[in-house]
C-alpha cells in the first residue's frame, strides 16, 4: 500500500472516531448471586429470586432505550443449587437472562476449572471476561476467559473490560494451570488495546471488591465507570426491616489517573436489588452524567416471570425433599455477621461444631474462617437447605499439631491481613488498638512452646484466605474426610433448641 493509501486509510480510520454520536446507555446489573436462584428471606419477607429478576430485565429492556445487562461474578457456590447443579442450574437461568457480559468471581473457581468449563461452554453471552487471567494452559477454560469484549448499542460501540481479584489463588481452588497476572497493568492494557480501536466508552466490569475499585480507579485511564461484585457491598439500598446500613452512595467516584471522574457501583448480593442507572455520553465518547441511579429491590410485589418460574419448578424437584427436610430449631435468629462486642454468633456455631466432630480425635479447639460463613438463620424451625447455606463449601475437616507460637501467629495473621479465625467454645482472644495481644485455650493463655491439636476446615488448613503459616506447619496433619456440612447439620441435631448467646470469644477495644 503506497503513502497516499495509507494516508486515506488512517484518515478514515480518525473521521470514525470522532464521527460519534451523543448517547444515553441504561445499565442494569448484579454480582454475588450465590446461587440464589430462590428468594432469600430478611425478616420474613422474600428478597430476590431469579423468576422476578428476569420479570424485572424484561420490563427495563421493554421500557427504556439501549440497555446493558452486566453480571460482575460469584454466580456459583451458595446454595443446594450449586451443590446438586455445580453451575449448570444457575446457567440455565443466566442464558434466558442474557447478560451482555460477566466477568468471573473467585467462587467460580471453588471445585477447580472443570465446572466453570462446562459453564461456559454452555453460555449463550461468552467469552467470560477477567483481564488479569491467563487460563492458556487449561484445557477446560482454553479460549473462553478473555480480558474484554466489544458490543454495539444504537450504532454505537461499548468496550468491556473483566477484572478479578487478585488473590484468586489463596481464596479458591483454581489450580496450578491458571495464572493470575498483576491487576492494574493488565486492566490498563485491555483498556488501552480497546482505546487504540477507537471505542471510547469503556466499563470495568470487576469482581474485586468496592474498596479495591476504588483505589483502582485511580490508577487507570481510559475507563469512564466501574461495576462490581465481591465485597457485597449495599450501595444506596433503602432502610428496610433487617437490611444492612447502606455502605455508601449509588454510584460513589473516585478521580481516575487521567481526571476523571468515576462512578463505581456494586448491587449488593444474592439478587436482593438490581442494580440500575442511564449513563449519558457525549459526541466525543465521554460519560457526561448519570442519572436515574437507583438501585431496584427484588421484592414480592414483583411477579415472577412464568418462564423463569417453570425453569426453577422443574430444577428444584431433585432436591426439594432434602432441602425442606427439617434438623431442629433455633429460638432465636442466629446473626452471620459480627455483632458490636467482637463475637459472630454463627461462625461461633461451626466452631462448635467442628469441635465436636473431632474432639475424640484429639481437637481441643476449632477454627472457622469468616469467609466460610455465609448466611444467617432465622428464629424457628432449620431445615437442611438453610444449613447448607450458611456452610456450602463441602470443606473437609482437618486436624493439625500446632505450636502455640503457630496458632498465635495465625490468629495474628487473621486479624491483620484478613481471614479471621472465629473461635470454637473455651478459646477467646483479645485485639487492642488492631493487634492480637492474647490467646487463651481452655480458659488457659497459650504456651507458645506447647502443641495444640486444631480443626481447621480443609480451606484454611491448606493456605486459604493467605494463611500461609497454616500451609507450612510441620506438625501431624490428619484429612478426618468428614464434611463440614455433616458435622454442622449433625451439631444443629445434637443441641435444638439453639439458644446462641455472645460469650467474649473475641474481644475487640483500644
Amino acid at each position: 500500500m503506497n503513502r497516499a493509501a495509507l494516508s486515506l486509510v488512517f484518515g478514515l480510520a480518525a473521521s470514525f472516531v470522532v464521527a460519534q454520536k451523543p448517547i444515553t446507555i441504561t445499565f442494569l446489573h448484579n454480582n454475588d448471586l450465590h446461587a440464589h436462584i430462590e428468594p432469600t428471606n430478611i425478616a420474613r419477607k422474600p428478597y430476590g429470586g431469579y423468576a422476578r429478576i428476569a420479570t424485572l430485565l424484561q420490563r427495563f429492556r421493554a421500557q427504556d432505550k439501549n440497555v446493558v445487562f452486566l453480571n460482575a461474578g460469584d454466580v456459583f457456590q451458595g446454595t443446594l443449587y450449586f451443590n446438586v447443579y455445580e453451575g449448570l442450574a444457575d446457567l440455565s437461568l443466566m442464558n434466558l437472562f442474557a447478560p451482555t457480559a460477566m466477568t468471573v468471581g473467585n467462587h467460580e473457581f471453588d471445585r477447580g476449572p472443570a465446572p466453570l468449563g462446562k459453564f461456559a461452554k454452555g453460555s449463550s453471552f461468552g467469552p467470560l471476561l477477567a483481564a488479569n487471567l491467563d487460563v492458556s494452559g487449561e484445557p477446560a477454560l482454553k479460549g473462553m476467559i478473555e480480558p474484554s469484549k466489544v458490543v454495539e448499542i444504537d450504532g454505537e460501540k461499548l468496550g468491556i473490560v473483566g477484572a478479578i481479584t487478585d488473590d484468586l489463588l489463596s481464596i479458591s481452588s483454581p489450580g496450578p494451570t491458571v495464572k493470575v497476572l498483576p491487576l492494574e497493568a493488565s486492566v490498563q492494557k485491555a483498556v488501552d488495546a480497546l482505546t487504540a480501536q477507537g471505542i471510547t466508552k469503556i466499563v470495568l466490569l470487576s469482581h474485586c471488591g468496592f474498596g479495591e475499585d476504588l483505589q483502582l480507579a485511580k490508577k487507570l485511564k481510559g475507563v469512564d465507570l466501574i461495576i462490581g461484585g465481591h465485597s457485597h457491598t449495599p450501595l444506596g439500598i433503602p432502610a428496610l426491616p433487617g437490611w444492612p446500613k447502606a455502605a455508601g452512595a449509588y454510584p460513589t467516584y473516585a478521580k481516575g489517573a487521567d481526571g476523571a471522574n468515576i462512578p463505581v457501583f456494586q448491587a449488593w448480593e444474592w439478587g436482593k436489588v438490581l442494580g440500575r442507572f442511564k449513563a449519558d455520553f457525549d459526541a466525543k465518547g465521554n460519560l457526561v452524567k448519570v442519572t436515574d441511579n437507583a438501585p431496584i429491590v427484588v421484592d414480592e410485589s414483583i411477579p415472577e416471570d412464568p418462564t423463569a418460574a417453570a425453569i426453577i419448578e422443574a430444577l428444584k424437584k431433585p432436591i426439594a425433599s432434602l432441602q425442606n427436610q427439617p434438623i431442629g430449631d433455633t429460638k432465636v435468629e442466629i446473626p452471620r455477621d459480627r455483632l458490636p462486642g467482637g463475637d459472630r454468633l454463627m461462625g461461633n456455631l461451626i466452631a462448635d461444631a467442628m469441635l465436636a466432630a473431632t474432639a475424640k480425635q484429639g481437637a481441643v479447639a476449632a477454627f472457622t474462617n469468616t469467609g466460610g460463613v455465609r448466611s444467617s438463620i432465622d428464629a424457628g424451625p432449620i431445615t437442611y437447605g438453610e444449613a447448607i447455606s450458611v456452610v456450602p463449601f463441602n470443606n473437609t475437616l482437618v486436624l493439625l499439631d500446632l505450636t502455640g507460637d503457630e496458632l498465635f501467629r495465625a490468629i495474628e495473621f487473621g486479624v491483620e491481613k484478613g481471614g479471621q479465625l472465629i473461635p470454637s467454645r473455651g478459646t477467646s482472644y483479645t485485639v487492642k488498638g488492631g493487634q492480637l495481644v492474647e490467646v487463651k485455650i481452655g480458659g488457659q493463655v497459650i504456651d507458645k512452646a506447647k502443641t495444640y491439636r486444631v480443626c481447621l476446615n480443609s480451606f484454611t488448613a491448606s493456605g486459604g484466605d493467605g494463611h500461609e503459616i497454616l500451609k507450612a506447619a510441620a506438625g501431624k496433619r490428619t484429612d478426618t474426610g468428614m464434611v463440614d456440612i455433616d458435622a454442622f447439620v449433625d451439631f444443629i441435631k445434637a443441641n435444638s433448641p439453639l439458644d446462641p448467646k455472645s460469650e467474649g470469644r473475641i474481644v475487640s477495644g483500644n
